[in-house]
């Protein structure tokens, strides 16, 4: 019984948990694209002080180069002049010189590679934030679109409602005509009366006719002319 209502409890939370997530979504996003723009400042940062890094080192050892070959020239121009006392004492600052030369190589070496390494992460991190801004300006007007949707189901009501008003309207529009029902009530009634019949009779030859027609005032008028 405890492993049900702890299972229960537990779709309960997630799905709580999914609402809520689906509901903030927006401002999680802002959020996450504040936080990755954070870490890329924090990457341009290290990428530049590695950069300035870089920079002295090359110049450091552009000072060493131009030391040993100034050394060096003083050195043969020592031995030339058979000074060999001061020759040595050259030789030992100059190998002193390129040991420091070849920790500095290593050493720029290293930094060019790390300046490579971090350059591409900085790249690749503003083409992704770049990327999830543009989701940003979707993901906005996705979500703008589905509040109206739910503001606009919520105004008209169900489709039922609707549908129960349309049957309503087509009822009414497609109705009997009332002045066609009252012709058709009208010759009923004539036709269930004596002046109907006598109409009819009348009509057809048999006695006077009751009513004056538009053919004997013609007929009439034909007559009197000659």
């Amino acid at each position: 019984m405890l492993n049900v209502l702890k299972t229960l409890f537990l779709g309960a939370s997630a799905r709580a948990e999914e609402q809520l997530t689906d509901h903030l979504a927006i401002d999680l996003i802002e959020q996450k694209i504040r936080e990755s723009e954070g870490a890329l400042s924090l990457a341009k940062s290290t990428l530049a002080a590695l950069i300035i890094r870089q920079r002295n080192e090359t110049q450091t050892l552009s000072r060493l180069e131009t030391q040993i070959a100034d050394l060096e020239t003083r050195a043969r121009q020592a031995l030339a002049a058979g000074r060999e006392d001061p020759a040595a004492d050259v030789a030992a600052a100059i190998a002193s010189l390129e040991n420091e030369r070849a920790v500095r190589r290593d050493t720029l070496d290293q930094l060019a590679n790390r300046v490579a390494r971090t350059q591409a992460s900085v790249e690749k991190a503003n083409r992704r934030i770049i990327d999830l801004r543009q989701g940003m300006i979707s993901a906005r007007a996705a979500d703008a679109e589905r509040k109206a949707q739910k503001s606009l189901n919520r105004s008209i009501g169900n489709t039922s409602a609707i549908r129960e008003a349309e049957d309503l309207i087509a009822r009414v529009v497609n109705g009997p005509d009332p002045f066609a029902e009252s012709e058709v009530l009208d010759e009923i009634d004539a036709g269930l009366s004596q002046t109907g019949i006598r109409d009819r009779l009348g009509e057809a030859g048999f006695g006077d006719k009751t009513k004056v027609r538009a053919d004997d005032v013609l007929a009439r008028l034909k007559s009197t002319s000659l």
